[in-house]
């Protein structure tokens, strides 16, 4: 096993990538602050933030090539399995949903770091394995991978965090190499996984909030009235918005959850359709960015690490902007570096600490790694 260390190299942190995400979250607290005394929210929020950027510098000193041993990849992924587990029996209900472990007044949300070990997990098994990827055995195992994470989010149950799993093994997939005929497959076994859900494992609630996706307005004071509500406030917005502070649909508390699913509502209100563009172009400086690092990884491990990482942060802005603009339905799911929370948050800025150390040995720097990546053979994982 190759023992974790520290990088010697110049520093290789990237720094477009931290401001802009810094940036966005300091637009998430201008947000969340009620700005009439003391916000819980804002306070708590600025210490995980602070936590954030000290995880983010920490991991962009380490040489994260330990990562390309399978032993490492398989204990991360099966270490982080664990607390998944005791969810179902012990973990925190909130909103109905298990995905909270309280220990003492902190409460950790598991799968966000989960999500990051499945990245290593898939990253490690396809670049072992990118030859013979055509091989539809290779789709179902990585399959299997991804469904267990899936299958116990989905039973927590937490279904925006089922749909980021999907998602995110889909695109890894997609850049290993996948064929149309096997992409045909996964969306045939994809549905009918769906229609199982629909029947045996989803809880009315989530069915309803799938129906009124499909006719929102119909059930306006009912399952219909957060997404109503988000997409008022995010029109409200207009052009310039309300002012910092001064948007009604959230601070008036008709925006249920502000702080967290609808925080980009929330933020659309009081900056408007301008606010909005200064977002989408900060996610884009950082989808970017994340591409760039994919570019110049050293082996075919940190090329699909960083790719993984991309469809985690895009499948997150994706579904939570779709969901606060009404065109997606309800299920609860957070957007990178804004919404309040300190697990996400955490995860996110460590993800992007991951990405600057592993810059630190570019493709260009060693040209060799790609070979011993592959020397030993095939392994289980």
């Amino acid at each position: 096993m190759t023992p974790i260390s520290l990088t010697n190299t110049k520093s290789s942190i990237d720094w477009i990538a931290f401001f802009a995400a810094l940036t966005l979250s300091g637009f998430g607290l201008l947000t969340m602050n009620s700005f009439n005394g003391a916000d819980p929210f804002f306070v708590r929020q600025l210490i995980w933030i602070a936590a954030g950027v000290a995880v983010f510098f920490i991991a962009s000193k380490i040489d994260w090539r330990f990562l390309r041993n399978s032993g490492v990849a398989a204990g991360i992924y099966g270490v982080l399995i664990v607390p998944l587990l005791f969810l179902i029996a012990l973990g925190t209900a909130v909103k109905g949903a298990r995905s909270w472990l309280s220990i003492g007044t902190l409460g950790i949300e598991p799968v966000e770091f989960v999500k990051l070990a499945l990245i290593v997990a898939l990253a490690k098994y396809f670049s072992r394995r990118h030859i013979e990827i055509r091989n539809i055995q290779h789709i179902l195992v990585s399959g299997a991978y991804a469904g267990l994470v899936f299958v116990l989010v989905a039973l927590q149950p937490d279904f925006g965090g089922a749909i980021i799993i999907f998602l995110l093994w889909l695109g890894m997939v997609l850049v290993s190499g996948i064929s149309w005929r096997h992409l045909l497959t996964v969306v045939v076994v994809g549905a009918t996984a769906f229609t199982l859900l629909w029947f045996v494992g989803f809880h009315d609630y989530q069915k309803q909030r799938i129906l009124t996706f499909l006719n929102p307005t119909a059930h306006i004071q009912g399952a219909g009235y957060n997404a109503y509500q988000s997409t008022v406030a995010v029109g409200s917005g207009q052009l310039f918005g309300k002012g910092i502070g001064y948007g009604t649909q959230s601070k008036l508390r008709f925006l249920p959850e502000y702080q967290t699913d609808f925080i980009f509502a929330a933020f659309s209100e009081e900056w408007g359709f301008v606010g909005i563009l200064i977002v989408f172009s900060l996610f884009g400086i950082i989808f970017w960015r994340i591409f760039a690092a994919a570019s110049r990884g050293a082996s075919n491990f940190e090329t699909l690490f960083a790719f993984g990482v991309l469809f985690y942060f895009f499948a997150h802005f994706l579904l939570h902007v779709g969901i606060n603009m009404g065109v997606l339905p309800v299920t609860g799911t957070t957007i990178p570096f804004m919404s309040y929370g300190g697990s996400h948050i955490l995860a996110e800025f460590l993800s992007l600490g991951i990405l600057s150390g592993m810059n630190a040995y570019s493709r260009a720097s060693h040209p060799e790694a790609m070979n011993r990546e592959f020397e030993g053979g095939y392994s289980s994982i």
